[in-house]
């Protein structure tokens, strides 16, 4: 499968890595130029530098064939972009976006983003399965 990841953090970092490490075929894109060459040197990984919201960049990442792309910068909007993109002019099948505040999973949904993953809500569902409610209401 080849999957496209847009953002080189922590998070696109060990998401790479573990993709790689299942055998996918990845490439990752990030802007900042030394960034890109710190990936590389870590976990040799194809990296493209340049700007994942850019219809021109991500032609050049083969975004045409992604069987899947994967947002995960620190901005919503950038992430919408890149899947808005991947979906209307690549006609990639499967989006995921990360989402930064919790109020955006909405609009993301409505504009067709296939799976959206904030880490506010999955710390919030983890907190209340090992804290009961009751704990949360008494003041």
């Amino acid at each position: 499968m080849y999957i496209i990841v847009v953002g080189g953090g922590k998070v696109g970092y060990y998401l790479t890595k573990s993709l790689l490490e299942e055998g996918h075929e990845v490439l990752m894109i990030e802007k900042d130029p030394r960034k890109c060459a710190s990936l590389i040197d870590e976990i040799g990984v194809n990296v493209l530098q340049g700007d994942g919201c850019e219809a021109a960049t991500v032609a050049e990442a083969g975004m045409n064939r992604a069987d899947a792309v994967i947002a995960v910068t620190g901005d919503d909007e950038d992430n919408l972009v890149v899947c808005q993109v991947a979906k209307q002019k690549f006609k990639v099948p499967r989006t995921i976006a990360r989402i930064n505040n919790p109020k955006n999973e909405r609009i993301f949904r409505q504009l067709g983003i296939d799976v959206t993953v904030s880490s506010t809500e999955l710390i919030l569902s983890q907190i209340k399965q090992v804290i009961p409610a009751s704990r949360f209401s008494t003041c």
